[in-house]
């Protein structure tokens, strides 16, 4: 238990309780009835477990709902987003009745789902299910890495860094496979702060879950390593009796496991009690319509004539939580000052860490590369984090089991990892640094939102770029929210070699960078590597995906024989060589194929022609420059421009323009050394410099844009 938290005690449920709970259902059906569409059942049936958590259970400050010793609450059964918005109306966060009524409406802060952002107390977006109990495990995870950080030798349940996270799941929850790999991985860890209260209501948009969905959820949960409880409201099938007292001693003694997650099923009829569609699927997507409103509140005790009624009386008691609460936040405030007082290290790194800056002259950690040397930009990265470590304590991160692979380890650091599972590879203990995601791409970009919507650290994770598909939702996520998540993305191209097509991402370019506030950045070499790593962590208002090369890659000479250094990396573009005067031809190339670029400019002087090289890693950063940056380097009077990158050509139009040509990969690759494959499938400087004669040529003399089409075809390379 936490020392700030009372001890168990017998739940005091007040009259102005049960009012309360039946306001909330009426309140829930009178939202989406207005609006006409919704998710009306939920929120009615689970408006007991709901206000039981907010009023009865949590620690948090309505008036502050960034206070660092909250515990955090999440909303995984986004749709139910009544579930959470009538709570935060109720204990006086900031939302009216006004803004119930404008439930899913343009411009009002009760969208669809709920927002991060979008609406005070709300820490999470949460919309396709599975990601907020996905993301819950990173927020558990970063509780205890923040306090290994802050306070780690004070008593468990002593330091004003211990905390919950609370989460209400829906079987649809229960059933995405994300929610899968993170409860596995939750279990390993042994996260005794992560509390989940699962609707068990056995009802989905196509009605009774027996169509689909049958397991035993709670034996699943158990063999994961979880802490299980049932609650059963619907006493065995013969009756219905909302047991606030038992559902509050399941919590109590969740909040006593501090070994193990814990998961509360708690079996409730979906909508009750409406009287002809509860228990159905039509309650659960649908507007009830007003007979049936009318029905629930006479169910109720309320008046059927009154909509969004809420009596003063309830409003005023239940608004008092924060008057509730000061007792609780007082004696964390006196044990937060003593804490302050014997950490002054420790509280300046959380005053920085809570305005998330970055310490003074952290730079000068960087490492810079010598040029003479290939270096795959994976293992230039690897470097890069390593020598950060000591500077920036709050850069945390591993890998999907391909830390090897992926580079993502500092050297020395210990695993983030209960000490009995530590290996000898991996040695490590609870407050470890280095995380081990498993085999679990899309747990893990979950994970990572989680952690950096926890506040006070930054996260990141490997794993090939290939399986950056798998994380697709929880990249788009990050991108939605506008969090500072860190992707790392290796194994770039058909340069990964003999491992073949499976593993070759080929259209994946184009398809992150569809993604809308999301940083794809692919470096050159080494040196951009690190400055890719400083732009990116300069940044905390969004996302960022770092693609990095399997294979040695050239590292230029910075400063010397016309290369530019590599500070233009953070403007996302910059002319790498140039020529005298106006050149005739611009060559723009991304990651490992820059230097295929590098190579042409040289065959093409050999014929008297001036191309001028831009390195382009960061197609967002470059597009947030100004126009006459973008025009200094990429200047509208050379209509001769030719990309090169080992992807598809999709994206690359509108800056080679119509005269323009692009070096791709327009179908699979191939299992052969990496070196044969950029050679068979046409990828070279060579191919370079012819295309960038062919623009020239329509350049001249306004030939038809673009080039021959090439039909889409499946299949692998060799054997087309």
């Amino acid at each position: 238990m936490n020392a700030f938290v009372p001890a168990n005690q017998p739940l005091e449920w007040s009259p102005l309780d049960d009012q309360a709970v039946k306001t909330i259902k009426a309140l829930a059906a009178d939202a989406v009835e207005k609006v006409g569409n919704g998710h009306p059942g939920t929120a009615i049936s689970l408006a007991p477990a709901a206000y039981l958590l907010f009023q009865k259970v949590m620690r948090h400050d309505p008036a502050d709902s960034h206070w660092v010793g909250r515990d955090r609450f999440v909303l995984s059964a986004g749709h139910s987003s009544l579930t959470i918005y009538l709570q935060l109306f109720l204990a006086g966060y900031g939302l009216e009745i006004e803004d119930i009524e404008a439930l899913r409406t343009w411009g009002s802060k009760t969208p669809g789902h709920p927002e991060y952002k979008h609406t005070n107390g709300v820490e999470i977006t949460t919309g396709p299910l599975g990601q907020g109990l996905a993301s819950s495990v990173g927020m558990a995870m970063a509780a205890r890495r923040e306090r290994g950080l802050l306070d780690p030798s004070t008593a468990p349940g002593e330091s004003p860094f211990d905390h919950h996270v609370y989460v209400i799941a829906s079987d649809g929850d229960l059933q995405e496979g994300v929610t899968s790999e993170a409860s596995s991985l939750a279990g390993h860890q042994q996260l005794g702060n992560l509390i989940v209260i699962w609707d068990d209501n056995k009802i989905s948009i196509e009605d009774d879950t027996d169509i689909a969905f049958t397991e035993d959820v709670l034996a699943r949960y158990a063999a994961y390593g979880w802490h299980t409880q049932k609650v059963d409201w619907t006493q065995g099938g013969t009756g219905y009796a909302e047991n606030v007292d038992e559902l509050a001693a399941a919590v109590a003694a969740a909040q006593a496991e501090t070994g193990k997650p814990s998961i509360i099923a708690l079996r409730t009829i979906i909508g009750w009690p409406s009287p002809t569609k509860q228990n159905t699927g039509g309650i659960h997507g649908s507007a009830m319509g007003a007979d049936e409103i009318r029905g629930l509140k006479v169910e109720l005790g309320l008046d059927p004539e009154k909509s969004f009624d809420v009596s003063p009386e309830v409003l005023a008691y239940t608004r008092a939580v924060g008057e509730r609460g000061a007792e609780l936040r007082e004696r964390w405030d006196t044990a937060f000052e003593a804490w302050k007082i014997a950490n002054p290290e420790g509280d300046a790194l959380l005053e920085r860490l809570t305005a998330r800056e970055l310490p003074a002259g952290w730079t000068e950690s960087l490492p810079t590369f010598e040029a003479g040397k290939d270096v795959a930009t994976r293992a230039a990265s690897g470097k890069v984090l390593s020598a950060l470590a000591d500077t920036l304590p709050e850069l945390w991160g591993g890998s999907a089991d391909l830390a090897g692979s992926n580079n993502t380890t500092m050297d020395g650091e210990p695993s983030f990892v209960p000490a009995e599972h530590a290996t000898k590879k991996f040695p490590g203990h609870e407050y470890g640094r280095t995380l081990h995601f498993g085999i679990r791409e899309h747990a893990m970009g979950s994970i990572l939102n989680g952690i950096v919507l926890h506040g006070g650290t930054r996260a990141y994770g490997g794993t090939f770029l290939t399986f950056s598909d798998y994380m697709r939702p929880a990249v788009r996520l990050a991108a939605l929210m506008e969090i500072p998540s860190t992707f790392v993305w290796t194994h770039d191209s058909i340069g990964l070699g003999e491992d073949g097509p499976t593993h070759q991402p080929i259209e994946h370019f184009a398809a992150l960078r569809a993604i809308p506030g999301l940083d794809v950045v692919r470096p050159a070499d080494a040196n951009e590597t690190a400055w890719a790593w400083r732009t990116i962590l300069e940044h905390d208002d969004r996302p960022a995906g770092l693609i990095l090369t399997r294979q040695n890659v050239p590292t230029f000479p910075r400063g010397t024989d016309g290369f530019a250094d590599a500070s233009g990396t953070a403007k996302g573009g910059y002319v790498l060589l140039d020529t005298e005067g106006t050149p005739d031809v611009i060559l723009i190339g991304t990651g490992s194929e820059v230097q295929l670029a590098v190579e042409a400019r040289e065959q093409l002087a050999a014929d008297g022609i001036a191309a001028r090289v831009v390195s382009l890693p960061s197609r967002e950063w470059f597009d947030a420059q100004s126009p006459e940056y973008r025009e200094s380097v990429l200047p509208a009077a050379v209509k001769a421009r030719v990309s090169v990158e080992a992807g598809i050509a999709q994206g690359w139009r509108d800056l080679v323009g119509d005269a323009g040509r692009s070096v791709s990969l327009e179908h699979y690759g191939a299992s052969a050394d990496y070196k044969i494959l950029y050679r068979e499938f046409g990828i070279t400087s060579e191919a370079v410099a012819s295309a960038a004669k062919e623009s020239i040529e329509a350049a001249r003399t306004g030939a038809a844009p673009g080039g021959e089409a090439i039909p889409s075809v499946g299949g692998t390379g060799d054997q087309r």
